[in-house]
């Protein structure tokens, strides 16, 4: 069965309701030691699969892979996006001819002409006016030239879980795109950024979907306990014998992704959520979760229920 496709906001673009995510935990591979002839048999599986959205970026070090896995494809049946920092090494804001730089670097190592979206990655909020009055005019730049299409921002939410630079950077209507952390444990963008773009019309990415916390149950427990300590969840919930029963995904989901994967994609105002992953067989298992559909009623009034005043955490979880 097709992936649904859906509009990607104003920017007219249509992608798969899921699209490959070249970061993350896995890296298409490369943080598991795997070489790039894989990571780019990762992004070639995940076309055939039906999906059309492939993000990567500088610092994930994919480039390479996607450009690779594109040879031979037809270019306008593939949305690619990329991002480039907006610090160097030393902390210290990027010139705008460092910028420039990294967008050649990235259409070098893709392999194109062009780069349908382009986006300042992990943007926090002190250096936003900074980063809109250097880096805007080269984005507009490339975009004259051909090298872009359209320009976005992508939040840095493992940081700022409560989206205090996409707030403020909703408001200038310059962009085109952005990045939004979301998930079951953390839906606050409902509220401070899609409720703002889909009156905009700018296109949102969803990311964080699914991260190490709601992969594991032992790890979900690890959180809801911190969650309990902190005071901002019923501590019953972290020690309940039934987990799934309580957070009423029993005979709904087979697994945590599944259900963080179904929460996610159809959130309204959500135009494609991304997936990462090392592995063509995951990257199926998540597309066979979200063709399952949206969740219930019953269960998204319980998660709301649970979670949906929280926005002090992205889902993550660190070895200690």
């Amino acid at each position: 069965m097709a992936l649904e496709l859906r509009v990607l906001g104003k920017t007219g673009l249509s992608v798969s309701l899921l699209g490959l995510g070249g970061g993350g935990n896995s890296r298409l591979g490369l943080s598991k030691g795997l070489d790039i002839h894989h990571a780019a048999d990762v992004v070639r599986a995940a076309l055939d699969l039906g999906v059309t959205l492939i993000d990567t970026a500088r610092v994930y070090q994919t480039e390479h892979a996607v450009g690779l896995a594109l040879r031979g494809r037809r270019r306008e049946q593939v949305v690619v996006s990329s991002k480039s920092p907006y610090l160097d090494s030393d902390h210290r804001l990027l010139s705008a001819q460092a910028f420039r730089e990294n967008i050649e670097a990235s259409l070098r190592d893709l392999g194109l002409e062009t780069i349908d979206i382009y986006f300042i990655h992990g943007l926090a909020l002190p250096y936003y006016e900074a980063c809109r009055e250097r880096f805007l005019p080269v984005l507009e730049e490339a975009r004259r030239g051909g090298k872009i299409r359209f320009i976005g921002l992508t939040e840095a939410f493992e940081r700022d879980t409560r989206h205090e630079m996409l707030q403020r950077a909703v408001l200038d209507p310059e962009w085109d795109a952005f990045m939004v952390g979301f998930n079951l444990l953390n839906p606050s963008a409902r509220e401070r950024v899609l409720a703002r773009t889909r009156q905009s019309g700018a296109a949102t990415l969803g990311m964080f979907a699914v991260r190490r916390g709601l992969i594991d149950e032992s790890l979900l427990r690890t959180l809801l306990q911190r969650l309990a300590a902190s005071g901002e969840i019923d501590p019953a919930l972290a020690s309940a014998p039934d987990l799934f029963e309580s957070l009423g995904l029993r005979g709904v989901s087979e697994t945590l992704s599944e259900a963080a994967y179904r929460f996610a994609v159809f959130e309204p105002g959500m135009d494609c959520v991304l997936s990462g992953t090392s592995s063509a067989e995951h990257l199926r298992a998540n597309l066979e979760a979200v063709r399952r559909g949206p969740l219930p009623p019953q269960t998204l009034a319980r998660l709301q229920e649970l979670f949906g005043k929280l926005d002090s955490l992205s889902g993550q979880v660190r070895d200690e």
